[in-house]
């Protein structure tokens, strides 16, 4: 017997499985975090191989997008379902002509859809991912009892009744783009997946769950012989590391609906210039925040030795180049928003680096935003990119602008710790990573990040990125 008239995701899954087991709400969401994560990493190593001249995969999720890598955000067809729509009429200065958040004016790459009041579905979170290898649904329910419950299937058949009772749905509100996304849908035959994909999520599934407290009771001698990552600098509470998850989460949650909805306004043809700045300035502020967010989501899973390990593994030569080429626009940006001058030196040629490709930017982007902040406006700041040895250095400099008088001996700023990994900087009202999760972050991407203090500057933060062997030939570089 149904809640409602239509069946939950949940209810879906739970007839196709002899138990599912309730647990605790924090217990479930680690649950759904570590398979969306896993989910993520199947379909970047999916999208390698896929034709460009083809939509690689379709996405439905809610509450919110769920994915953020490029790599996916730009090449997957998505449809988010909501329960409570942002309304970007309350934005405008002017009285629309009609709804905005139609269907009909959604480009098929991007579309909300809303859900009914009284549907139950809307207490749901869940994602339903089509491929030509592949049909996976994920869904994480909450019930009346306060308990939730983890659930997902590759099952063709518990995949397709999953579409089934979302499609019925989309049918109720808007049939029209239902005739056009179950055509989308059906594009991606159910068939069973090949085994090794189902083996490859397992194992990216166990990469990237936190370390059983058991664990660390293994004898010495065990241990002694089993080679592991690097500890953390500091080993923060598991409270303290769930607690910063779980605030990134319900922080990045509603910005990326936001994001999503001006997206959508941009799109439209007969809004002012005006109105386009505003929701210009709109999208960046929220991409800035949920890049963030996203940042202190990554430093929280990397207190584990699993989400150390599985990130090491991604390390792989690439090119600074065309990480700098995108990074340093936004960076002045941000150094000019905060009335601060940003200069850029860089050598002739960028040789390989060894690094992460997903995190290496979004590392340097929130490190440059972090030190953009401690800075008192007027300050120039100078990014000096030189090989040093079988490494890159990459330093940040500030230069404090006096007018000609002698510089004064620069104060620190004073920040204060909040836990074991953040830290709050009264006079901006900034929190950010504090140094030690900072330098973790650059240790997981194959890095390393050095604070000094100057007297006549402020802070001086270093990076050495190792280089690629053929690099280090073309550099002369000798073991």
């Amino acid at each position: 017997m149904y809640e409602w008239i239509l069946p939950s995701l949940s209810e879906v899954l739970a007839e196709s499985q002899s138990t599912v087991a309730e647990c605790s709400p924090a217990k479930a969401e680690q649950q759904w975090r570590v398979s969306l994560a896993a989910t993520e990493n199947l379909l970047i190593k999916t999208l390698t191989t896929a034709f460009c001249d083809k939509i690689p995969g379709l996405v439905l999720s809610a509450p919110a997008p769920l994915f953020s890598q490029p790599q996916l955000t730009q090449t997957l067809e998505t449809v988010t379902f909501t329960a409570k729509p942002f309304n970007p009429l309350a934005l405008m200065p002017f009285q629309m002509p009609i709804a905005i958040a139609t269907v009909n004016e959604v480009t098929p790459n991007e579309s909300v859809l809303p859900l009914l009041p009284a549907d139950p579905l809307g207490r749901e979170q869940f994602c339903l991912v089509f491929t030509d290898k592949f049909r996976l649904v994920l869904v994480l329910a909450a019930h009346s009892n306060g308990q939730k419950t983890f659930s997902f299937s590759f099952e063709p058949e518990v995949v397709e009744q999953a579409w089934r009772a979302l499609g019925a749905r989309v049918m109720l509100t808007n049939p029209d783009f239902f005739a056009e996304l179950d055509i989308l849908v059906q594009k991606y035959s159910p068939v069973a997946p090949d085994y090794r994909t189902v083996i490859e999520f397992s194992q990216l599934l166990l990469a990237e769950l936190p370390e059983a407290e058991g664990n660390k009771e293994q004898g010495h001698e065990e241990q002694a012989n089993v080679p592991t990552s690097p500890p953390p600098p500091s080993s923060p509470p598991r409270s303290d590391v769930e607690l910063l998850q779980a605030f990134a989460h319900e922080v990045r949650t509603p910005l990326t609906t936001i994001r999503t909805m001006t997206r959508l306004l941009l799109k439209r043809r007969d809004l002012p210039a005006n109105v386009i700045s505003r929701l210009e300035i709109i999208d960046h502020e929220c991409t800035e925040q949920i890049d963030r967010m996203e940042l202190l989501f990554k430093a929280a899973e990397l207190e584990t030795s699993a989400a150390v390990k599985s990130t090491h593994s991604q390390l792989t030569p690439m090119s600074l180049d065309q990480v700098l080429q995108q990074s340093i626009p936004r960076w002045q940006q941000a150094a000019h928003r905060r009335n601060l001058t940003l200069d850029v030196v860089l050598p002739q040629q960028l040789p390989t680096v060894v690094s992460n490709p997903n995190m290496l930017d979004q590392v340097l982007t929130g490190l440059m935003e972090n030190f953009t902040r401690s800075l008192p406006p007027g300050s120039h700041i100078q990014v000096h990119v030189i090989p040093a040895g079988d490494q890159l250095k990459l330093q940040l400099s500030p230069q404090l602008q006096c007018l000609g008088k002698a510089p004064t001996p620069a104060q620190p700023p004073i920040r204060k710790a909040l836990g074991q990994l953040l830290m709050f900087q009264p006079e901006t009202g900034t929190i950010s990573l504090n140094i030690a999760a900072t330098k973790h972050l650059f240790q997981a991407i194959g890095g390393k990040l050095i604070v000094r203090q100057r007297p006549q500057y402020g802070e001086v933060m270093t990076i050495f990125l190792p280089l690629e062997v053929s690099s280090q030939q073309k550099l002369g570089v000798r073991n």
